[in-house]
């Protein structure tokens, strides 16, 4: 089994969460999700749903996969050394980081998107620029994979990246059969992104 860190923090978008957790929690034993957060206290999303955290920022970062949603409390505009440090030591170990909407933002906020293509929310793309400007930010995408890192347009754009994740790591049928039991259309073109003309990025 492997281990699937999602990081909380207030505010979070809960379709960025839930919607890709639906589909890595549907491959039964062979992933294990642990929602992270600074402290043990419940984490209000942004439609305010109250979520207990699993496990603390300061009990542990050796997880297989690292998992970040996007947000309105997205932490970037002001410095979270906690989530940073630990972000830093999480990436380093995991085998695929993962960012929806404007957790890309946070991503290469610590810079570990320097020099890497990535994408975000289309309707927050230029809000997205200033945290990563060494980051070669993709405007048309529905997500981007570069190494071991992938990134999503916003909300719903995470559950496509997440289903692209499983059929890398445990095949097309396993993402098909989640699809199928979500009764889901996947959008398997990463480059299938209708958002950048509708926000003027193309």
């Amino acid at each position: 089994m492997k281990t699937l860190s999602a990081l909380v923090f207030p505010e979070f978008q809960t379709l960025d969460l839930f919607g890709p957790l639906e589909m890595f929690g549907d491959q039964g034993n062979d992933i294990e999700i642990v929602i992270v957060a600074e402290t043990k206290d419940p984490v209000v999303s942004r439609h305010g749903q109250h979520l207990v955290p699993d496990k603390t920022l300061a009990e542990g970062s050796d997880y297989h996969y690292v998992f970040v949603p996007g947000g309105p409390g997205t932490p970037v505009e002001e410095d979270n050394p906690a989530i940073s440090a630990w972000l830093t030591e999480a990436a380093e170990k995991a085998e695929i980081v993962m960012g929806v909407c404007t957790g890309g933002a946070l991503l290469a906020k610590v810079g570990l998107l320097d020099g890497r293509k990535a994408t975000t929310n289309k309707q927050d793309f230029e809000w997205s620029l200033p945290f990563g400007p060494k980051v070669d930010w993709v405007p048309k995408a529905r997500w981007v994979e570069d190494g071991k890192f992938f990134t999503s347009s916003g909300v719903s754009a995470g559950i496509d990246m997440s289903l692209a994740v499983i059929a890398k790591e445990l095949g097309v049928e396993a993402a098909e059969k989640t699809t199928r039991e979500a009764e889901y259309d996947w959008h398997r073109d990463a480059s299938w992104d209708p958002f950048a003309q509708v926000y003027g990025l193309v």
